[in-house]
């Protein structure tokens, strides 16, 4: 398993604590496998993408108009976090149903 963020990132942190077992990955260095990042667009797709982030916010809008596997490989705080990589299947965010999916 495998979990995706940066190490400030608060919804981040309680993931790892939740998650003892996980790797933790910064999404900026070294960034997200392209096996993973493929993994995670073709199952949440834009979901991904963190629309209410600063870096969104300051992205032009031709920039927002790029696929979201460009968005995150140029400007990675745009992912929304953390992104969880478990047993094949990819997890956004740390939300009750990503709790129970990978806790229960």
């Amino acid at each position: 398993m495998r979990i995706y963020g940066l190490s400030n990132c608060d919804s981040c942190r309680v993931a790892r604590k939740a998650l003892p077992e996980a790797e933790f990955v910064d999404v900026v260095d070294p960034g997200v496998l392209d096996a993973h990042m493929q993994l995670a667009v073709d199952s949440c797709g834009d979901v991904l993408i963190n629309k209410r982030s600063t870096t969104w916010k300051q992205m032009s809008d031709e920039e927002k108009a790029l696929p979201a596997t460009v968005q995150l490989e140029r400007f990675p705080k745009v992912m929304k976090r953390p992104l969880i990589i478990a047993d094949g299947k990819a997890y956004v965010g740390w939300g009750a149903d990503v709790k129970k999916a990978l806790l229960e």
